[in-house]
């Protein structure tokens, strides 16, 4: 009997034992994978922190030239067996626009093509190889809305506009073409590109058609404020960056009018980054209204237009930055840049970098650099100019 009681204590402390002993073992697995969930966490947190904390940088730079203003006598520069091929303007400028993220030019005269007659001033009509040009060397933001866009319309029963509009169509998928087309639908849709992981959006304004009428208000977009307004609420909200072109101010002054001021003001405050000026054929400033970047007027590109002024337009840049830190996103417009450039008559219309030019080309070019300069920075410190 005392032998069955010692034997039962015995498997009892063996078996507390043995319970001691698997409370410890698993006590000792639980405690390692607290740690390692722990350890994770922590690794978690830690880069959870690291990325809120880090700040995200995202830039696309933008190139901007001025009129193509398409005279009969550039036109006839570059035809050639019957066909006409514009690429002749560019071989000096052409390295320089390739490296831009973003390209503009003002389409001033409207591409009907020849089927419908060239014609130049008053009334244009130009060959759409013109867009070939531009489209073959990159050009992603084209200006439709000018005071020529309504030229002939009348004579060839719109097909002038029609012919223009079907044209761009064509390049839909890379060209951001604004401010004339052939339908409400297609003028109210909203288009959103994006590079460099930055969306943006691009609108076109005239402020007049030459006294033409527009039966249609989509066919061109004739500037009143209801309508800008109603169109940069349509897109503040879903992009990063908005750029407006704006036909608009005096042609032949090198200063901006009140009506510009006036505009680029009204515009900024409703929250356009960038505003892109054409018209008055000559240069006028860029500056910063609060942090919107404004190009008063770039002045031509390609013209048939005499004398230095008209002859000389800008290649203006700067670059976008997209920052995204704490969660809060901002843009800016930096590094804005002015480069003068010549057109060269003698050259088949050759755009030229004023730093490319001599006094055989441009009798007096370094004096009239010397004065373009001052014009560029006349309203703004945080404007570069690019020496020669």
């Amino acid at each position: 009997m005392k032998k069955k009681k010692v034997r039962k204590r015995f498997k009892k402390s063996c078996r507390n034992f043995l319970l001691v002993i698997l409370c410890c073992v698993l006590s000792a697995i639980a405690g390692f994978y607290i740690q390692r969930k722990k350890h994770f966490v922590n690794e978690y947190v830690d880069v959870l922190y690291d990325t809120i904390n880090t700040e995200v940088k995202n830039e696309a730079s933008i190139v901007m030239v001025g009129d193509a203003l398409m005279h009969m006598p550039v036109i006839n520069a570059h035809k050639s067996g019957g066909k006409y091929n514009f690429d002749n303007i560019f071989k000096y400028v052409g390295p320089i626009i390739e490296k831009y993220d973003l390209k503009y030019y003002n389409q001033e005269t409207i591409l009907g093509g020849t089927s419908l007659g060239l014609s130049g001033y008053p009334q244009f009509n130009s060959p759409q190889e013109v867009g070939d040009a531009f489209v073959k060397q990159g050009f992603n933001l084209v200006s439709l809305a000018t005071n020529h866009t309504m030229d002939n319309y009348y004579r060839t029963n719109g097909k002038t506009i029609t012919n223009s509009v079907n044209y761009w169509k064509k390049h839909a998928d890379t060209v951001i073409a604004a401010g004339s087309y052939t339908s409400q639908e297609d003028r109210d849709e909203v288009i959103i590109r994006e590079v460099n992981g930055i969306k943006y959006g691009f609108l076109s304004y005239t402020e007049q058609t030459n006294g033409i009428s527009v039966p249609k208000s989509y066919l061109c977009n004739v500037y009143s404020k209801e309508k800008v307004k109603n169109d940069i609420l349509k897109y503040r909200d879903k992009v990063d960056v908005l750029m407006v072109a704006m036909h608009w101010g005096e042609e032949y002054t090198n200063t901006p009018t009140s009506g510009e001021k006036e505009k680029a003001k009204y515009l900024a405050s409703l929250g356009v980054d960038l505003i892109i000026g054409c018209h008055p054929h000559v240069i006028q400033p860029m500056t910063y209204i609060d942090n919107t970047l404004v190009v008063y007027s770039l002045g031509n590109f390609v013209s048939n237009q005499s004398g230095y002024n008209k002859q000389t337009g800008l290649m203006a840049s700067a670059n976008i930055v997209k920052r995204t830190y704490h969660g809060k996103t901002t843009v800016t417009i930096e590094d804005a840049t002015a480069e003068l450039i010549y057109t060269n008559k003698n050259d088949k219309y050759a755009i030229y970098p004023y730093s490319k030019l001599n006094n055989s080309i441009l009798s007096g070019y370094k004096d009239y650099y010397n004065k373009f300069k001052k014009i560029m920075t006349s309203m703004s410190n945080k404007i570069t100019v690019k020496e020669l």
